[in-house]
């Protein structure tokens, strides 16, 4: 067999086999293979070998557009977004030397011998992103930076993906955000997710969270809908023991009260807690409940005892929300056909298979009237985190999408909710930074701290939209292009690449 890889109309490439006659012998993928009758047995060899011409890929791309200079780096010409003041500076020059930020000074008017100078051109410098609801994988990893998405929350996966992909990270093998952790556990039933680690008793459940605490660098557990809701105070209280928070979904026949009063810290997903005010508790939330239930948030009365209490006690307990508002909106408001309004800015420059995805809805939708429900689903959900937001209750930014440009829009839609464009700016990564407990290290571009930034042409907090058009990027001072990279996905880049002179 010759293996072919098929370029261009998705992000990644197809892998095909063909035989002497170029007839089809099979799809090959790193999860899944499709084979010609009677080479059943050659399934795992093919799944390997397209599992490392995607690794083999990335390690290209990671070495032709990695950027390390031997000299200090002066990005000169940028007005710094400053997440304190939530102003931008007067036009500066950043120095980075290896990966730390050693100087903010003024303007050069010429290269300085012995530095790399970068030119800004009168844009923004913003401190790195984070996308605060991920599942990571090579590919999201590298599309996150490009995106200055340079920090990322993995909201479960399975330790054997995780692990390995964070060493190929920090040894620069691969391109990728800094990652933290969360232990997945999910209790065994019908409707289990695949994903991370599996209970059937309490004892495990509790096992389970003291592995992780044990194996050390996670931030929090997060727990999902299968799990038993009766297990959650024990799963709390061994966590806590481990330095570790305690999120997740609602589970099944659980209310969200109840996994407040359980030990919970944050919230996963808006409609997680919003089901628990409209659904009967035999109403199964592992079924189509947990979409087809969002319908009824219509008729939901926001100023009613059952929500303000729930609400007042998250407020009091700091019960924080990482709401995935820009996933309920591809689910709730996509229709078939209709490029969907989340990928509006950006569609056109993307290959001609995400075009196409771009048109098909999460759902399908049977009527007007449902068309009309669901619609009105999403509006009450944006009223609800506009209020969480008007008594105090913490909202982070995150996509389950994989975050980058769906993090774009997800900050977007921040602003829905009642934040200026540089509240939102601050929230998507100043106030996330100090949230994961990095805050002394990054969140803002400060002499000391670590060189996580991205740089903009445009304005960010006159139009939050130009935060979609990123030039370069550093991550622990190591320097990206996005142009340099978009091609090798079939992307059309969106900016040119800054000017660079280096030092001789």
């Amino acid at each position: 067999a010759t293996i072919y890889a098929i370029n261009g109309i998705e992000l990644d490439p197809s892998y095909i086999a063909l035989d002497e006659n170029h007839h089809m012998l099979g799809y090959l993928s790193p999860r899944f293979v499709v084979i010609r009758e009677g080479l059943e047995k050659q399934n795992k060899v093919l799944s390997n070998l397209a599992a490392n011409l995607n690794a083999s890929r990335f390690e290209k791309i990671a070495k032709k557009a990695t950027h390390q200079f031997d000299t200090p780096v002066r990005i000169n010409n940028v007005r710094i977004f400053d997440p304190v003041s939530m102003q931008l500076t007067t036009p500066k020059s950043v120095l980075i030397e290896k990966n730390k930020i050693t100087a903010i000074e003024p303007v050069v008017d010429n290269p300085i011998n012995s530095e790399t100078l970068i030119e800004g051109n009168g844009g923004t410098l913003i401190p790195g992103l984070y996308e605060m609801h991920g599942h990571m994988s090579d590919n999201d990893a590298l599309l996150n930076v490009m995106a200055g998405v340079t920090s990322v929350r993995d909201m479960g996966n399975e330790i054997a993906v995780l692990e390995p992909l964070i060493d190929k990270i920090e040894s620069n093998r691969i391109i990728g955000p800094r990652i933290t952790k969360s232990g997945f556990i999910e209790g065994k039933s019908d409707f289990s997710n695949a994903t991370g680690e599996m209970a059937s008793t309490e004892q495990e459940a509790v096992d389970l969270v003291n592995m992780y605490g044990e194996k050390g660098g996670y931030f929090q557990i997060k727990i999902y809908s299968s799990v038993n809701g009766d297990w959650v105070p024990a799963m709390a209280k061994a966590a806590k023991k481990h330095g570790m928070r305690v999120t997740g979904h609602i589970p099944a026949f659980s209310t969200v009260d109840e996994m407040i009063a359980a030990g919970y810290d944050e919230i996963t997903h808006i409609n997680q807690a919003m089901l628990s005010w409209v659904l009967d508790r035999e109403e199964d939330t592992r079924t189509l409940y947990r979409i087809t239930g969002m319908k009824r948030f219509v008729d939901l009365d926001l100023n009613s005892d059952k929500v303000q209490s729930t609400l007042n006690t998250m407020a009091a307990k700091n019960i924080a929300v990482d709401p995935t508002m820009v996933i309920h909106e591809f689910g709730l408001t996509a229709r078939n056909g209709e490029t969907r309004i989340g990928t509006k800015d950006y569609i056109d420059n993307m290959p001609v298979g995400v075009q196409r995805s771009a048109k098909v809805a999460l759902l399908n939708v049977a009527d007007p009237q449902e068309d009309k429900a669901y619609r009105m689903a999403f509006d009450k959900i944006i009223a609800t985190l506009a209020m969480m937001h008007e008594k105090g209750i913490f909202l982070v930014p995150g996509t389950d999408l994989g975050g980058a440009f769906a993090l774009h829009r997800e900050l977007e839609l921040f602003k829905k909710i009642g934040l200026s464009n540089a509240e939102v700016l601050r929230r998507g990564s100043y106030d996330m930074a100090n949230y994961l407990g990095y805050g002394e290290q990054l969140g803002s571009i400060e002499v000391g701290k670590l060189a996580d930034f991205f740089l903009v042409p445009g304005n960010p907090i006159s139009d939050l939209g130009a935060i979609k058009t990123v030039s370069m990027v550093s991550k622990n001072g190591v320097i990206y292009f996005p142009s340099e990279v978009y091609p090798e996905f079939g992307i059309k880049p969106f900016t040119t690449i800054p000017t660079i002179i280096e030092s001789h």
